[in-house]
């Protein structure tokens, strides 16, 4: 078993909704919350810096006043992404704001500080850093973070090229604290499977864009609803980085998805002004297939646990019998 803290723990679902750039906002994030997983978003999210300071105390407001309004179902924690990259020249003020809010987990990408970990475990914020292979992993971990959101092949956004079932087991031959697996999963079935493989919480995104809460266009839910894993390429064009995305926004900034050109890594960034990439051209992962509609975010949480719950007792057999499923 792994090793969790208490902020992970009794969770409705171990499902952790992954943070949306643009599209995230306190309404998704509490929707999520409410639903009994981890709600998140980017700290970037909130433009101007300013704010931030509004929307964690929307969160934390609201979701305090659900709590006592259900002391016997208390919603989930949430968890507020930061991009630890030298162009994010909002890290530390963005960071000043968390720790006034005691935001209970941080998600970390694109870089790991120790400065940042200390800064949340200062008042027992937890930290988890998303990589995409096992050697950023041990740097993540030597630098002071909590856990990992493995970020393996089919993920949305910037994701790796890395099998689940070899990321997962190479990082638990080492690590026994909190994993999450990331990578085209959509449903309850996959929820499982990530357990299966040896990772605590699944780590969804893509399937929350097509819902009523997330602050995306129509157009671009409806792609979501519409799409397939061969609606999605892979490229580093827009950002420097190597990330997934919808084939029909990039025909649509003009671009040919199946001859794109490489991109050079040291032009990414992440600072104040740099989300014109993000709004024209949509981040997916391969999962979309099981989205077939645009809903509340309490109905797809509530889906999801439908099939969570069935894909268990489909596999709860009597020893020696085996799965065919």
């Amino acid at each position: 078993m792994s090793k969790l803290p208490p902020a992970l723990r009794n969770l409705q679902l171990p499902v952790i909704g992954s943070p949306l750039f643009i599209i995230s906002n306190p309404k998704l994030v509490i929707a999520q919350c409410q639903a009994g997983i981890v709600g998140s978003m980017p700290a970037l999210n909130a433009r101007p810096a300013s704010q931030l300071d509004e929307w964690l105390h929307e969160i934390t407001e609201t979701l305090a006043a659900y709590n006592r309004a259900h002391p016997d179902r208390p919603a989930a924690p949430f968890a507020i992404n930061q991009i630890v990259h030298k162009s994010n020249d909002r890290l530390e003020s963005d960071m000043e704001m968390c720790v006034k809010y005691k935001v209970p987990i941080y998600i970390t990408s694109l870089g790991a500080r120790e400065d940042i970990n200390a800064a949340a475990h200062s008042y027992g914020g937890v930290v988890l850093h998303d990589i995409i292979n096992n050697k950023f992993a041990h740097k993540a971990i030597e630098k002071g973070a909590d856990g990992l959101i493995a970020v393996a092949a089919g993920a949305g956004g910037h994701a790796g090229v890395k099998s689940p079932f070899a990321l997962v087991q190479e990082i638990r031959e080492w690590f026994d604290g909190p994993v999450a697996l990331s990578g085209a999963i959509a449903t309850g079935d996959a929820v499982l499977a990530a357990q299966a493989m040896g990772a605590d919480f699944a780590y969804i995104g893509s399937a929350f864009i097509a819902t009523h809460e997330a602050r995306a266009t129509d157009a671009y839910k409806q792609a979501i609803v519409e799409g397939n894993s061969d609606d999605i390429v892979y490229s580093s064009l827009f950002t420097g980085v190597h990330g997934n995305y919808l084939k029909a926004s990039i025909r649509n900034a003009g671009l040919d998805p199946d001859n794109l050109p490489e991109s050079d890594p040291s032009k990414m960034s992440f600072g104040s002004g740099t989300t014109k990439a993000w709004k024209d051209i949509w981040g997916s992962g391969q999962g979309i297939g099981a989205v077939k509609a645009v809903t509340s975010t309490h109905d797809l949480v509530e889906r999801l646990k439908r099939e969570y719950k069935a894909a268990r007792a489909r596999l709860s057999l009597p020893e020696g019998q085996v799965a065919t499923v």
